[in-house]
């Protein structure tokens, strides 16, 4: 379960790692598409001018804008709710908002002035730099708790193993090693007593064979079923051994 959780967390933070980047990048080229409005703003007054270049840059830095603070599903970009980074977003909106009212319509781009526009993008760009700071800082806290919780992790999956070894494995091996013990109780009582009783059970016997005194016969009888009560002793306590 500990492997899971933490190989869960890992991708959790690839992946949020990811997110964050994407974020970051797009930030950025919101920059970009502010000066670059500014730029072809220029040169559709003074120059030859492409409309659909302005237009698409306009459409793209504003649909951006709300990307980056409502979230975006197809980019796989979640909600904004981080409340510092929000309230700067706050600050931007006019400046996106006056944007998109002023260059939505070609037919008001020869009414802007350049004073405001640059006034707007220099405005848009500074704000835009601390949003991408902020979003920076953002992702380093979270690389950061992201490794606090898989250090956590690590140390628990150390405390589980230990836990593992002291009241399971230890309990194993020590029943093994009792078992073992046994075993060469076992073992020492087939080798030594049990054998020396049978030895003694054979001789006796093979003296019963030669004997021909009755009264012997019966002495001899009788240390046999000595040796036999002996051996059934000695069989006791091998079962003893394996209980």
């Amino acid at each position: 379960m500990i492997t899971i959780a933490m190989q869960t967390i890992i991708q959790y933070s690839l992946n949020k790692q990811r997110t964050t980047a994407k974020v970051v990048n797009i930030a950025g080229r919101q920059r970009a598409h502010s000066q670059r409005l500014l730029n072809e703003l220029y040169s559709c007054r003074f120059h030859d001018c492409d409309y659909a270049d302005l237009k698409l840059t306009l459409n793209k830095l504003y649909q951006m804008h709300r990307v980056l603070q409502e979230g975006s599903e197809h980019l796989g970009i979640d909600k904004l709710e981080d409340d510092a980074i929000l309230a700067n977003f706050d600050k931007l909106d006019v400046h996106a908002n006056w944007f998109h009212s002023k260059l939505k319509e070609v037919k008001n781009w020869d009414k802007v002035s350049f004073n405001d526009m640059r006034y707007h993008v220099d405005r848009f760009m500074t704000i835009m730099d601390g949003i991408v700071l902020q979003f920076q800082k953002k992702s380093e806290a979270d690389i950061k708790a992201m490794r606090v919780v898989e250090m956590e992790l690590a140390i628990l999956s150390v405390i589980i193993v230990l836990f593992e070894i002291l009241f399971i494995v230890n309990p194993i091996i020590n029943r093994i090693l009792k078992q073992k013990k046994k075993l060469e109780e076992i073992a020492w009582h087939q080798s030594h007593a049990f054998s020396s009783h049978m030895k003694n059970v054979k001789d006796l016997q093979y003296v019963l064979k030669a004997e021909k005194i009755p009264e012997r016969q019966q002495e001899i009888i009788k240390f046999i079923s000595e040796e036999l009560d002996k051996l059934k002793e000695v069989s006791n306590n091998m079962v003893t051994a394996l209980s």
